[in-house]
């Protein structure tokens, strides 16, 4: 064998990582944030965090101890302008605080966002504040994530779910399926933008199609924490 010679380039300052932790059981989020950073000029980092098949409030809780570790799975040649932590449920359980500082343990992130977080602050650049909430969930999580959004000036009073907790079958839940239950949540005259909750639902298609109906804002956790993070990299 012999030993070749060889040249190294020099990183780009100025494109500096994003951080992805992605639950264990999503199958959603990457294709999904494939398309929103399809012309990204810096590298997207994803790291696992172990899930519940089913999600309750205290496999969500769960995660808290995990997050560490998962983001200390990331690359680390340089710092993060941003990681972003896909779980919308688990964010309003663990709180939004927490959830960064816990990243923070083991990851050189400046700032940690959410679904949650991100939304709120979607909403408020679009100057709304009274959502139609339509989750795959079970009543236990949802309810902690409407008080959690109360905390951040949104009300969701208007709101439903397809009650379902296992992951395996929400990923699947029909595009179809999704259009008709945003439209009719959204059809109420109380609510100002419809936001569907759940990294794992696939929502990229759909919205386009029920924004283009209600002619009301439509966000989903996917698609406010794409945008958050990509506004946080550039701030």
């Amino acid at each position: 064998m012999s030993y070749l010679p060889y040249t190294l380039d020099k990183d780009d300052p100025s494109a500096a990582p994003l951080g992805l932790i992605v639950l264990q059981t999503d199958e959603t989020i990457e294709p999904e944030f494939n398309a929103y950073f399809a012309d990204r000029t810096c590298p997207i980092y994803v790291s696992r965090i172990p899930s519940g098949e089913s999600v309750t409030t205290d496999t969500l809780a769960e995660m808290e101890k995990a997050l560490p570790a998962a983001a200390d799975l990331l690359p680390k040649i340089r710092p993060y302008r941003v990681v972003g932590y896909g779980c919308t449920s688990a964010s309003s359980v663990i709180g939004t605080e927490q959830v960064e500082r816990m990243v923070q343990k083991t990851c050189d992130a400046a700032v940690v966002t959410n679904p949650l977080r991100a939304a709120s602050a979607c909403a408020a650049h679009q100057g709304v504040s009274k959502f139609a909430l339509l989750s795959p969930y079970i009543e236990e999580v949802n309810e902690p994530l409407r008080q959690a959004f109360a905390k951040n000036g949104i009300s969701m009073d208007v709101f439903g779910s397809f009650g379902e907790s296992e992951e395996s079958k929400v990923v699947r839940i029909s595009r179809q399926s999704v259009v008709e239950a945003a439209l009719e949540l959204g059809a109420d005259s109380a609510v100002e933008a419809v936001f569907l909750s759940c990294t794992n639902l696939r929502t990229f298609d759909a919205i386009p199609e029920i924004q283009e109906r209600l002619k009301k804002p439509v966000l989903s956790s996917n698609q406010s924490l794409a945008w958050h993070m990509r506004e946080l990299n550039s701030a």
